[in-house]
């Protein structure tokens, strides 16, 4: 066999590995470009009755006003009310502005899943709420709707399911 037909099967069986690396850059440069487009404008409780059935929302209860214009913090109460006392602190740093621990933080939810009510784009903003021991934002989230945020929900399932939060103003 010669060095020419040798070199041209070595760069056939090359094909399909430079193929797959270009798909996984390419695959990897559209979800990192999605993840982004999510975010942009700039950032900005009622706890939950009963755990609602994945798409459908429980009914609201009040939660403590957020800690701001000398107002007491919410953590307490949220522990109070069955709630991660996390999401009180979450609240708590929505109510303030920030600063937020995640740069996601205070971007646009799109709803895609159609589980909250619809709304235009841009109504709905995400919050995480932190796991403590986790190393990554984990699955819980406070959603926001409206500028300033006039409803709220929590999920402690990655968007599966959603808890009416009523937060005083």
């Amino acid at each position: 066999m010669s060095r020419r037909s040798r070199s041209r099967r070595q760069s056939a069986l090359r094909r399909p590995g430079l193929v797959a690396l270009v798909l996984a850059v390419l695959l990897a440069g559209w979800f990192f470009w999605q993840q982004r487009s999510d975010q942009g404008v700039p950032r900005q409780a009622e706890v939950p009755v009963v755990d609602a059935e994945p798409g459908t929302l429980s009914k609201p209860l009040p939660l403590p006003e957020p800690a701001s214009a000398g107002r007491p913090p919410a953590q307490p109460a949220a522990a109070a009310a069955g709630l991660p006392v996390e999401v009180g602190e979450t609240l708590d740093l929505i109510a303030r502005g920030g600063p937020f621990p995640h740069p996601q933080d205070g971007a646009v939810f799109g709803n895609r899943e159609k589980r909250l009510p619809p709304h235009p784009r841009g109504y709905y903003r995400e919050y995480t709420v932190e796991t403590p021991g986790l190393g990554h934002r984990g699955a819980r989230r406070i959603v926001t709707g409206g500028q300033p945020p006039e409803v709220f929900y929590y999920t402690d399932d990655h968007y599966d399911s959603f808890r009416t939060l009523q937060v005083p103003r």
